[in-house]
């Protein structure tokens, strides 16, 4: 009924706009519900180019996303907007910090092979730096006006940890015009929000500019506290007068939201999967008020987990971007910024199996050894030591909780010098020599206890004590819950200067033919402490929860490493006509090893330069009535280093392994816009590729035998093969309401390289309507995952990546796309 009634009210609205006389509109404010038009878009990232070049003439695949699908789609997360751009699997089902992105089978996770650019300069020079994914150091809000993103191609030329490809926000300025706007957003889990901004000329080539958000939620999953609070501010100044520009922003964030984690599921009888009786899969989660706040034990003192703080993100960052004109055809580009951040990330970690209480009782009949007298196990609730049963919550079923803190303060420098030149010699050239210097230091703090759950929404922790034939408590297997303090700890100072030198040239041989050339040399050095660890005990004799807490030494480990290597790639594109044409590319790139590889293992030898082949051939045409671009893609990455972090239930801590493979990667991808008719458009992205392994193979000890594993030709996990979007809309009132269904789907996916469990295929609804009611008022309805289904993106990853511990059980974690949620808002602007 709500969703009737909130879709109701917008086309009522809609019609009594229409009823009334149409206001006249600028420009500014008719792009924003008008049918979509792809065929004039001019693209700045990931060339070296200063004149302008449309998108239908670039030799790369490249996907713009202008301001009115940012406006009608209205994105949560920086995430949520990549799911427009084919190519790329996205999982935003983290919440809006910490997801997942991949491009083209590239076979790591987070943003350590795809930038996150802001006015083309990389947000974090390193984007998949360990607990802190470049998606936590940015926010979306309605002072971005557009967003550019690169597949593949010369993204890993001219931006750094890029070889998947890059994605730029743009933000809007003062020279712009773009007046002033104030939002109230309003969503069905106690979503309050505003974004405001304001821009205006205060001279004919200068411009100011100030805008940002405020939000508090209870959490797209219900918490029961306070989930997300914060916001952004951001001000700029910028001057432009067609031959120079020039801009300083400066904004500061300071913002928390939850990280949302795998949860339990099952089977029915049919082999569906379904929710485990007594928790809610699609609006429930673990994280609750019993576990807000929780003093966990430590050398020292107590440890304060504080899970309200979710990931905290404090920052301050100024920006200098400018251009000058030496000469006619030649000028000098900068781009700079400088961030000072501290970011924590507190969340509740389901880890192990899911587990029925007298299964998991008997598992621990050893403990009962170390308390004399002890006959028998019994499980209660930690806090008030009310009995816990095989029939509670409707499931009886226990699992293991890791209330993990990580504590990453981060100052960084990045600046990029860029010389250009226009120039004739055999046709017209634009050349480009550059460089990047990025220079970033961070510590890395990290504290766990592992606790025992129930399964319930807003779970509340167990102790399991040991009776004796009279019933009496002599020992205690847990003490307030938790099975072991300190089952992990690292602490962590890194320092890193990273150097990259870039050249390249857009040599236009004749009006129809470009060949496009770049080549860039990098070189990362890195340095930092890393403690040395022991386990101690806290000496209480009445638990074991405290008999092996992990702690550091005193002494620490140097890391001193460098890497460099160099990279290049060739372009060529032939115009048919202005609205069509060909490329073909060619690259030869690499990934350098990150500083975050050395966090826990700062003596290992295994890291090295990735190299990587890129191959693509694309088609492309551009007409009022239809856009379409056709993209073939092959991709290598050689010598990759596969780390599988395994929670052990029986020691309570993490064990690795590793393994070292190639990855090999082909597909299609297809991007269109139809508009047969000025009421009615259709967008389509669709991606099909086959992401393999190849030779990945291991040898582990099985009942204490080696044994070879070989996972040769297995899918990447996570990957669908087959990924479609498709976006009909309805145009109506001279544009002023628009409609969207996003249509969705996905075939399966796997969690574990051994592809020994499945993510089913599934098909996810969204429903975007927005209307202009008057010149200034503007409403907006977005529903997501309509159908209100269970729609899995990710497993299990503490359950192993190599091979799933949950495969074949009866009950598992993995981690679904939100259920049904409506967001509401409206704009006003003047």
């Amino acid at each position: 009924m709500r969703i009737l009634f909130l879709s109701t009210s917008l086309f009522a609205l809609a019609g009594a706009a229409h009823a009334a006389p149409a206001p006249a509109q600028t420009s500014d404010q008719s792009a924003e519900i008008k049918p979509l038009d792809e065929t004039q878009d001019i693209v700045v990232t990931g060339r070296v180019g200063a004149t302008d070049l449309r998108k239908v003439e670039a030799s790369y695949a490249i996907t713009t996303i202008d301001d009115a699908k940012l406006r009608i789609s209205n994105p949560i997360s920086a995430a949520e907007a990549f799911k427009q751009v084919p190519g790329f699997w996205v999982e935003s089902s983290g919440g809006e910090g910490s997801n997942n992105v991949r491009s083209r089978g590239i076979p790591t996770d987070g943003f350590s092979s795809v930038a996150l650019q802001e006015n083309g300069l990389s947000v974090q020079y390193d984007g998949g730096l360990g607990y802190l994914n470049a998606d936590q150091s940015f926010r979306f809000d309605e002072t971005i006006a557009r967003v550019e993103a690169v597949r593949g191609g010369p993204a890993s030329i001219f931006a750094p940890n890029a070889p998947g490809g890059l994605v730029n926000f743009i933000s809007r300025r003062g020279t712009d015009n773009p007046g002033g706007m104030v939002k109230y957003s309003w969503g069905d889990y106690d979503l309050a929000r505003v974004d405001a901004y304001y821009g205006t000329r205060i001279a004919d080539n200068w411009g100011v500019f100030v805008g940002g958000f405020y939000r508090r939620d209870h959490g797209l999953r219900d918490t029961g506290y306070r989930a997300s609070d914060g916001g952004q501010i951001r001000a700029t100044i910028d001057y432009d007068d067609g031959r120079n520009r020039f801009m300083l922003d400066v904004k500061h964030l300071d913002d928390k939201v939850p990280f949302y984690l795998p949860v339990p599921l099952t089977f029915d009888g049919k082999g569906k999967i379904i929710e485990v009786p007594g928790f809610d899969a699609l609006h429930g989660t673990l994280a609750g008020p019993e576990n807000a706040h929780v003093a966990i034990r430590n050398v020292g003192g107590p440890f304060d987990f504080d899970l309200t703080e979710g990931s905290h993100t404090k920052m301050t960052q100024v920006a200098l971007e400018s251009r000058f004109e030496m000469a006619d055809g030649f000028g000098w580009e900068n781009r700079t910024h400088y961030r000072d951040s501290k970011i924590l990330r507190n969340a509740l970690f389901p880890t192990g199996n899911v587990t029925a209480l007298g299964d998991y009782l008997a598992s621990l009949n050893g403990a009962l050894a170390a308390f004399p007298g002890a006959t028998g196990l019994r499980a209660q609730y930690a806090t008030d030591g009310a009995p816990f049963t095989a029939s509670a919550n409707g499931n009886g079923l226990v699992v293991g909780g890791n209330l993990l803190s990580v504590s990453v303060p981060m100052d960084e420098l990045i600046t990029d010098q860029r010389f250009t030149a226009e120039f004739e010699a055999a046709g017209k050239h634009s050349f480009a020599i550059g460089g990047t210097y990025g220079y970033y230091n961070y510590r890395f703090d990290r504290y766990m206890g592992t606790a025992l759950l129930e399964i319930a929404d807003q779970a509340r922790r167990l102790d399991v004590v040991a009776v004796n034939a009279a019933g009496a408590v002599v020992g205690r297997v847990t003490d307030n819950g938790f099975l072991s303090y300190g089952s992990l700890y690292d602490n962590v100072g890194m320092k890193v200067n990273a150097y990259a030198l870039y050249a390249g040239d857009e040599w236009q041989i004749t009006p129809k033919l470009r060949l496009d050339f770049a080549g860039r040399y990098e070189r990362n050095d890195i340095s930092g402490m890393v403690a040395r660890k022991t386990t101690v005990n806290l000496g209480d004799p009445t638990t074991l929860a405290d008999d092996k807490v992990n702690t550091g030494t005193g002494q620490f480990d140097l890391v001193d490493r460098s890497f460099d290597h160099w990279g290049w790639t060739v372009g060529a594109n032939y115009q048919f006509t202005p609205d069509a044409g060909l490329f073909a590319r060619y690259t030869d790139t690499f990934k350098l090893p990150s500083a975050g590889d050395y966090n826990g293992n700062p003596t290992r030898t295994d890291q090295s330069p990735i190299p990587i082949k890129m191959a693509e051939i694309g088609a492309k045409y551009s007409a009022s009535w239809l856009n379409l671009y056709a993209t073939g893609f092959y991709t290598k990455f050689k010598g990759v280093r596969f780390t599988d972090n395994v929670f052990d239930t029986k020691t309570n801590t993490y064990t690795q392994r590793f393994a070292t493979a190639d990855t090999v990667a082909y597909g299609v991808e297809l991007e269109a816009l139809i508009r047969p008719v000025k009421y009615f458009d259709l967008g389509l992205q669709l991606t099909w590729q086959d992401p393999q392994y190849k030779g990945f193979t291991y040898t582990e000890l099985v009942n204490g035998k080696p044994t070879i594993r070989d996972f040769d030709g297995k899918q990447l996990i996570r990957v669908p093969k087959l990924a479609i979007r498709a976006v009909p809309a309805i145009n109506l009132f001279k544009g002023r309401l628009r409609t969207e269904l996003e249509i969705e789907r996905y075939s399966e996916r796997f969690p574990d390289i051994a592809n020994s469990q499945v993510l089913p295929r599934y098909t996810n609804l969204n429903l975007n309507i927005r209307g202009e009611v008057t010149k200034f008022l503007t409403l907006t309805a977005n529903i997501t995952n309509l159908t209100n289904k269970i729609e899995l993106t990710e497993g299990n990853p503490r359950a192993g990546s190599f091979v799933s511990g949950d495969a074949g059980a009866r009950y598992f974690l993995a981690r679904p796309n939100f259920g049904r949620t409506v967001r509401v808002s409206a704009a006003v602007k003047f």
